[in-house]
């Protein structure tokens, strides 16, 4: 990279490099679509052309490790797993993480989130909080994007219970049913349905 004092005027108000870049798009846009149009009539079989999804109808299956949405995970008895040490919302660098803990009825079990939210529109999904929960109460495995809200930025701080039911719906109809109804649920609100 060269320094601006060592660029030509025409480098320094950037209207060469903005033409290249535009010739860099054009000749990718009509080598894919000459490829699409040879491919389409029986030609260029051997060639591989750029490929798009039609999402939300065509999905494209994430990894194991790709980090969806939130959830607290559960104990048999359905009481949440987390002991409220505050790892999590300490390692967060988004600083999204809300922790406030009370002491458990059962007195062989120190202390529980009695308040825990998540606000998503500061989240950055970097994972560092799964990482860093010793219980392995909060996981992102969901397979799912963040949720999609109102205008309203308050219903994107998910609570305790939200996190929560995330486990519960997991384990009752499974991962794939999950998102079949997510994914009904984002077309409707694209529809301006819900």
């Amino acid at each position: 990279m060269r320094r601006r004092e060592e660029m030509t005027f025409l480098e320094r108000i950037y209207i060469v490099e903005v033409v290249k870049g535009v010739l860099i798009t054009f000749t990718r846009l009509i080598r894919n679509l000459s490829l699409h149009i040879l491919q389409l009539f029986g030609f260029a079989k051997k060639s591989k052309a750029s490929q798009s999804i039609q999402y939300p109808n065509d999905r494209r299956d994430y990894p194991e490790r790709f980090r969806g949405r939130h959830r607290l995970t559960l104990h048999d008895n359905g009481s949440v797993k987390c002991t409220s040490c505050f790892l999590c919302a300490t390692a967060c660098p988004a600083k999204c993480i809300y922790i406030e803990p009370a002491e458990h009825p059962d007195k062989n079990v120190e202390k529980f989130p009695q308040r825990y939210e998540i606000d998503t529109l500061l989240c950055i999904y970097c994972g560092y909080c799964v990482e860093a929960c010793p219980v392995d109460a909060i996981r992102m495995d969901t397979g799912i994007h963040p949720e999609v809200y109102e205008a309203d930025p308050r219903m994107y701080i998910e609570d305790k219970e939200t996190l929560m039911d995330r486990s519960k719906e997991l384990v009752k109809i499974g991962k794939n049913k999950v998102y079949e109804k997510h994914m009904e649920k984002m077309q409707k609100l694209e529809r301006f349905e819900v």
